[in-house]
């Protein structure tokens, strides 16, 4: 199905670029090319010269990571700060200061194989939306009655105020609709500036003003509606934009075939015990049992925690169900039955009820930061800005 969904929007949107992690591995794999990869970055990254990175050193390498697997900017959020601890855990391994340029190789072989096998079940579609799809849902059979429940959703949602029976005006009706539409309806999301700066803002003034600011009714919105997007195609074909779109759709699947692999699951939960920290008589805190779970959530088919609101509320039940984050001691029997508890409670519930993502982000510039670590590389889709 989802490929189908990608050669559909290879048919209509213009796809620049498909990441699948094929680069990626290409180049880990590649022991020459790798190693001197590894050697610029290390050199960049090794301010004081001495041949080890600090962890203050390491802190632009872990910004880059999070940045290539779609983190906010650390301290936006615990969920974020507590995956970039995690990063930054893999390289210090909880106890240095400081990791030598082998050290380092290791692990960031590691991370990005990771994130090779994460775009290949994921892959990210660089499109280009140039107001053809638009153009085309705005002439086709699908606008009226899709207008119709978009109407019957923004109509009453954006009237609502300090008078509940006031007719919403126009204007509001129609940005609100904006956000009803996707990628699919050849719309780059409304919620970037540069587009709302460039493509909705422009189309509004070629509107009639005192139109906009006047009740609408559903014939109206109906007629300004296509209007409205008629000028935005308009301006998407003088102006297009590139998004980076992805899709997913949790339904348990991954973690059934991780549960059904008892050899791979045993070597998982080996895994994660011997780097959990450990209390008298080889005991460990409950606590523990999230940053486990994170540890296997990619050979799970599960997104990282706080990535994914919805994941984050099914795993957050399952933890409550096995009253997981009590701050117990348990032995290395207890702590890997309860892993595989949770993940069985997770696995039910997203099987009962699958939680379907997609992502659209405006691509304005080359994804480089200021340090450069993953970048000129293939995770970094040097793609032009929209022009101006």
């Amino acid at each position: 199905m989802e490929q189908q969904q990608v050669r559909g929007r290879r048919r209509r949107n213009g796809v620049l670029q498909v990441q699948d992690g094929s680069e990626i591995r290409s180049l880990v794999e590649n022991k020459e090319a790798f190693t001197r990869f590894v050697d610029d970055r290390f050199q960049k990254l090794d301010a004081d010269g001495d041949g080890r990175l600090s962890v203050r050193e390491l802190q632009p390498a872990v910004a880059d990571i999070g940045a290539a697997i779609g983190l906010p900017a650390r301290g936006s959020s615990p969920q974020a700060d507590h995956i970039y601890a995690e990063v930054l855990n893999e390289f210090t391994q909880g106890k240095q200061d400081s990791v030598s340029k082998p050290e380092f190789q290791r692990v960031l072989s590691d991370i990005l194989l990771g994130m090779a096998a994460g775009l290949k079940r994921d892959p990210i579609v660089i499109l280009r939306i140039n107001g053809e799809d638009l153009n085309e849902f705005v002439e086709s059979p699908r606008y009226e009655p899709e207008a119709m429940a978009i109407f019957s959703q923004v109509g009453v949602g954006v009237g609502v105020g300090s008078d509940n029976n006031a007719t919403p005006k126009l204007r509001q009706c129609l940005l609100a609709a904006l956000g009803q539409l996707t990628v699919d309806h050849g719309m780059p999301p409304a919620s970037d500036s540069w587009v709302m700066e460039n493509v909705v803002e422009p189309a509004l003034q070629e509107l009639s003003a005192n139109q906009l600011d006047q009740p609408v009714s559903q014939e109206v919105f109906f007629q300004e509606f296509r209007k409205f997007l008629g000028i935005m195609a308009l301006r998407l074909q003088q102006h297009p934009v590139i998004v980076a779109h992805t899709e997913n759709t949790f339904d348990g699947s991954g973690i059934r075939r991780l549960l059904s692999n008892k050899f791979e699951l045993d070597k998982l939960l080996d895994s994660v015990w011997r780097d959990v920290p450990k209390e008298h008589k080889d005991k460990t805190s409950k606590e523990y049992l999230r940053i486990a779970l994170d540890r296997i959530a990619d050979s799970a088919s599960l997104p990282p925690f706080g990535a994914v609101d919805q994941v984050d509320a099914v795993v957050n039940e399952a933890f409550k169900m096995a009253k997981a984050d009590e701050m117990k001691a348990v032995d290395e029997a207890e702590f890997k039955k309860l892993l595989t508890e949770i993940l069985g409670a997770i696995m039910l519930q997203l099987d009962g009820n699958p939680i379907g993502v997609s992502t659209n982000t405006v691509v304005h510039e080359p994804m480089s930061t200021s340090s450069a670590l993953l970048s000129p590389t293939p995770l970094s889709p040097m793609v032009s800005s929209p022009s101006e």
